[in-house]
């Protein structure tokens, strides 16, 4: 059976009182034999702070993006095995607003994916559709070319280190959520896709719901068949507010 995961996307936020504040709430108010796994996302900066607080926990953490060259000139950026020395064991690929906003095209996010899996990281694969894209019908047109550009690239066994997970452009940071309904339509779309290249990986593999995930609507969304956890966002930049989600899980 699927563990539920629930992670934190801070995106760029924090400082390291509330990087402290916030892990130290996490640590005390989740268990190692909890119902659901925890990840947190720092930014970059943090995760120095976030290893020594969290070294030898239940709780682990991951970049939020890499860079697809193991090293060289590449100023400003961050590497895999960077990542992993400083005690990462997940890393974000494909976020949305990696693609709409600083050009990551399909290819770049299936490098990305490669880098990580080189890297002994987990990648977090996010896929998802615009609202333009859902009112044309293209919901799943899109989501499966996100993750045709990986298993092409990559081949299906790729994903047996991997999460995926299902985050709508048009519900992120909106306040506007899917309704469970929907967001198990896609979810059972993508496992569907997996089954057909592999049953096994399509049934251990983890895929996430992420769009304005909270406390409100966390049991209702976790409880369907296919949605194993969620990519939390704003919800997780407070420990009320992401152990609200955490202890949703029934």
């Amino acid at each position: 059976m699927r563990k539920i995961l629930v992670a934190g996307n801070w995106k760029m936020h924090g400082s390291k009182a509330m990087v402290r504040e916030l892990l130290e709430g996490l640590l005390a108010g989740s268990a190692a034999d909890g119902k659901a796994d925890l990840v947190v996302f720092p930014s970059f900066p943090y995760l120095s702070l976030a290893e020594s607080i969290l070294s030898g926990s239940h709780i682990r953490f991951g970049g939020q993006n890499l860079n697809p060259h193991s090293q060289g000139a590449h100023t400003g950026e961050t590497s895999g095995s960077m990542l992993k020395d400083m005690g990462c064991h997940y890393v974000l690929t494909g976020h949305s607003e990696r693609r709409s906003i600083y050009g990551e095209s399909d290819h770049d996010v299936a490098l990305r994916f490669e880098a990580a899996l080189q890297a002994k990281l987990h990648p977090v694969l996010c896929v998802g559709e615009t609202l333009e894209e859902r009112e044309q019908g293209l919901t799943e047109a899109v989501v499966g070319r996100q993750l045709d550009a990986v298993i092409n690239h990559l081949g299906k066994d790729a994903l047996r280190k991997a999460v995926i997970a299902y985050e709508p452009v048009w519900a992120i940071g909106t306040g506007v959520t899917a309704s469970p309904q929907q967001a198990q339509d896609v979810h059972a779309f993508i496992r569907d896709k997996l089954r057909s290249l592999d049953d096994i990986i399509a049934g251990h593999l983890r895929i996430l719901y992420g769009g304005s995930v909270k406390g409100s609507n966390a049991a209702e969304l976790f409880a369907q068949s296919d949605i194993d956890g969620g990519l939390v966002g704003g919800a997780s930049l407070t420990a009320e507010d992401f152990l609200a989600i955490y202890s949703a899980v029934s």
